[in-house]
């Protein structure tokens, strides 16, 4: 009865996962547009 436990892990696992993608997600989405090299100031409006 020792692998009745394995089932739990894998919840566990996939909602921790799920969390760290999704912090890192908004972080991504808090930083802002990335600028490309060649665009510059006069080109935003």
């Amino acid at each position: 009865m020792r692998g009745d436990n394995t089932l739990l892990y894998i919840v566990l696992a996939i909602v921790i996962l799920h969390f760290i993608i999704g912090i890192g997600f908004l972080v991504y989405k808090l930083a802002g547009p990335i600028k490309k090299k060649g665009e510059s100031k006069k080109n935003q409006i």
